[in-house]
């Protein structure tokens, strides 16, 4: 029977009913309805679609199938094969663990040792775990005497199962071992031991049990060796036992040497490869050819596990995007915002921040029910006060409750993230979303999406526009320092979308408050000299808690405070290099673009001069602030030592760019907005980057410079921007050009003229009979 003809659809239905079972897979039609909002998630590829699939794609299907058992594995019922590991709590990596179990369709055979007890094996970060052979002792009794029941051991909390049992007890007999260890390269956790080992030609040396598998006689037997305290180590216990040459031949224990079932990353990282086969991703040992079947993040190696994870288990395939992602997801009502879990909103400005106007309407902007928020905001910077203050009075008594921490109050940054958690506690609040000023959540739902997504913690994609910089570190070196993982740039360019297990996150991210809650995970961000992100990242690394980072959707951007300097007058000006995307919503006329528009014609109020929309309002008002801020404007004599001779032709009441700072960004201006337009309209001549050493604002008042004398400028071709407005700041004014007797004067703000420099457009500046007039000047290619 063939396939052809069946829709991904379909296909998408098949396989989340036989993954997740029927409320799922009644819910596709409902996921690709909404394909065309910006909040719901939908896959990477187009499954959607009613495109018929090739016989290439049935692998879809074929992969939930369990695998054909060989002949040697006939005399063996694998759904009698018992797997065995040890969980106190039902942590990350346990969800993990069990998720890999269950991908792999032996969830029925697994046994949890010791879920919801105290934990009584020691610290695991250095001696420990004989608990966990006590416990194994006393699930094996009933099995004691049977001679063909194999059994499977390993971790939890840093193992994934890449195979299903058949392959693994496939593998197993292959060996003729009755017990075999995982294997590594270290001798832990006596070295001394090492020589002790019998020699082997090729592959790792010695025992590892964080992973083992054989017969149950000849595992209670070996339990039953020695008695062992709940704090002693159970790798040095079983090690023992591997060194008695007797035990180890009696019991046929033989080790994992070439990492056929078994993969310890710890030591071996450079071992392994992930590759992706069509729609599956497996784990490539290159150093002995093999493909292991259990993965184990032992020592120091469980960041790397984490990366890992992200793809293994069908977490993540090529053709599907992210399948992890779905796990555990819910989806709020619109209809139902009482429903809605009761959110707190903590706000932090701990330095001066570029666009924070912005940042606060994306944050009232946000869809989540308004009734369901707290806020909590703490400004430690007295110049944002006034912005602080107006969102307050504007908008906070649409929150359930909002408080501000001022300046004045002398909190600490790390005194302030404790005291909001604690207010979330207090406000019995459900989640607290941490968002520093820096964090744009241009994404209206990006805190309903975070809701939905259902992990402890978990971060909105955030990436400085333009740049490799985001709000999360794919991997960290070995004193927890910035590393680029693997996939670092696919993520960040949305390459591959999905929700990424990563080691750092900051800016924004969303903690569920029984984390916050519970004493021993609350979140930290002190710790010794490290800084607040670093402090909170490596405090929940401890704590085992998973933080994970999701661009399965454009969630927003991050701003660039770095060159912020608040002594300048209006210093969002000054941001167009470093904070482009931010500078050019602010202040590029809404209608630039439109003058590209193949069908629209350039305006020509004179014969070659063209005229343009260029700048805001707000571009042209703080543009002159800047200028009158500075003040000294230049005396409208000849003489005029700004320049180089000391000598003016034509002499203008001004200041230059370059007296208030603003040089290098107005070079930028006319490089990245004004060349395109020139290019536009003077066809043919082309000069990236424009030059210009003469830029400045003219002031024409009636009783200091009414006009300007009739003239050529020294440039190619020059730009005028009007900065205030014909008939309300001023009277009379205008530019005539003398040799096609044509005048502007009815100038906008915002608009720019652009014409010839030399030869054909001789021109003047009207006389001003009343108020004050300011103009933008360029001289560009002199």
């Amino acid at each position: 029977m063939t396939m052809r003809g069946v829709s991904n659809k379909l296909v998408l239905s098949i396989i989340l009913l036989l993954h997740h079972g029927n409320d799922f897979a009644t819910g596709i039609e409902g996921v690709c309805k909404s394909r065309s909002n910006h909040d719901a998630y939908v896959p990477s590829n187009d499954l959607c679609q009613d495109n018929v699939i090739s016989d290439d794609n049935l692998l879809v299907i074929e992969r939930y199938r369990p695998n054909k058992e060989s002949s040697r594995l006939s005399d063996f019922d694998v759904t009698d094969v018992l797997v065995f590991t040890v969980a106190s709590n039902e942590t990350d990596g346990f969800r993990r663990y069990l998720r890999s179990v269950e991908i792999h369709g032996f969830r029925d055979n697994l046994n949890v040792l010791g879920l919801g007890e105290t934990w009584r094996g020691g610290n695991m970060l250095s001696l420990g775990g004989g608990y966990k052979v006590n416990l194994l002792k006393k699930a094996l009794e009933k099995h004691r005497n049977d001679e063909k029941k194999i059994i499977l051991v390993t971790d939890s909390y840093d193992v994934i199962f890449l195979g299903g049992l058949s392959a693994i007890v496939e593998r197993f007999l292959d060996t003729g071992a009755r017990v075999l260890f995982s294997a590594e390269r270290n001798c832990w956790p006596d070295k001394s031991l090492a020589d002790h080992y019998p020699s082997v030609s090729r592959g790792k040396r010695y025992l590892n049990s964080g992973g083992f598998i054989g017969y149950a006689t000849d595992v209670y037997e070996i339990l039953d060796t020695a008695d062992v305290k709940d704090e002693d180590d159970d790798q040095l216990f079983y090690t023992t036992v591997y060194l008695r040459s007797e035990l180890r031949m009696r019991h046929k224990i033989k080790l994992d040497h070439k990492s056929e079932i078994f993969q310890n990353l710890y030591g071996a990282v450079a071992d392994v490869e992930l590759r992706f086969k069509g729609e599956e991703s497996y784990l490539q040992n290159i150093v002995y050819n093999t493909v292991p079947l259990v993965l184990h993040g032992n020592g120091l190696s469980k960041l790397v596990l984490n990366s890992l994870g992200n793809y293994l288990a069908r977490a993540w395939t090529p053709d599907e995007g992210c399948l992890a992602c779905w796990d555990q997801t819910i989806e709020l009502d619109r209809s139902k915002p009482e429903t809605y879990p009761v959110i707190l909103i903590a706000i932090f400005i701990e330095q001066p921040t570029p666009f924070l106007e912005e940042f606060f309407r994306a944050i009232h902007r946000q869809t989540y029910p308004k009734s369901r928020l707290h806020l909590f905001v703490h400004n430690n910077v007295a110049y944002h006060e006034s912005v602080v203050d107006h969102f307050f009075e504007s908008v906070s008594k649409e929150y359930l409750s909002a408080k501000q921490v001022l300046p004045n109050d002398g909190i600490s940054e790390v005194e302030a993230r404790k005291l909001a958690m604690e207010h979330c506690l207090l406000k019995k609040c459900s989640g607290y979303l941490s968002v520093d000023a820096i964090a744009h959540l241009d994404n209206e739902h990006t805190l309903k999406l975070l809701v939905e997504q259902q992990r402890g913690i978990v971060a909105p994609l955030l990436v400085r526009p333009y740049k490799a910089w985001s709000n999360f570190w794919g991997a960290i070196t070995d004193d927890a320092f910035y590393a680029r993982s693997f996939d670092y740039m696919e993520i960040i360019k949305n390459e591959r979308r999905g929700l990424w297990n990563v080691p750092f996150v900051t800016n924004c991210y969303l903690i569920n408050a029984t984390i916050i809650g519970n004493k021993a995970t609350r979140p930290s961000y002190e710790d010794g000299g490290l800084d607040t992100e670093m402090a909170f990242a490596q405090g929940n690394r401890r704590s085992g808690l998973f933080m994970y980072v999701s661009n399965r959707l454009d969630f927003g951007h991050l701003v660039n405070p770095e060159t912020y300097n608040i002594q300048l007058t209006h210093p969002d000006m000054y941001q167009i290099m470093d904070n482009k995307l931010d500078w050019e919503k602010r202040y590029i006329h809404p209608n630039y673009s439109e003058s590209f528009h193949p069908d629209k014609k350039p305006i020509q109020p004179c014969p070659d001069v063209y005229w343009f929309p260029i700048a805001t309002l707000r571009f042209t008002r703080e543009l002159i602030g800047i200028v009158e801020s500075y003040g000294q404007w230049s005396d409208g004599t000849n003489h005029d030592p700004r320049l180089s001779g000391g000598y003016e032709n034509v002499p203008t009441r001004d200041i230059h760019m370059n007296q208030v700072q603003y040089e290098p960004q107005w070079l930028y201006f006319l490089k990245e907005y004004v060349r395109p337009l020139q290019e536009l309209v003077f066809t043919g001549y082309f000069h990236d980057p424009p030059r210009s050493l003469m830029n400045f604002v003219v002031r024409y008042r009636p009783d200091e410079q009414p006009s300007l004398k009739p003239h050529h400028d020294s440039s190619t071709y020059t730009i005028n921007i009007a900065l205030n407005q014909a008939e309300v700041d001023y009277e009379g004014g205008g530019c005539r050009f003398i040799r096609y007797n044509c005048s502007v004067t009815d100038t906008k703000p915002g608009w720019m003229l652009m014409h010839p420099g030399r030869l054909t457009h001789y021109h003047e500046g009207l006389r001003v009979t009343a108020g004050t007039r300011y103009i933008m000047i360029s001289f560009v290619d002199p």
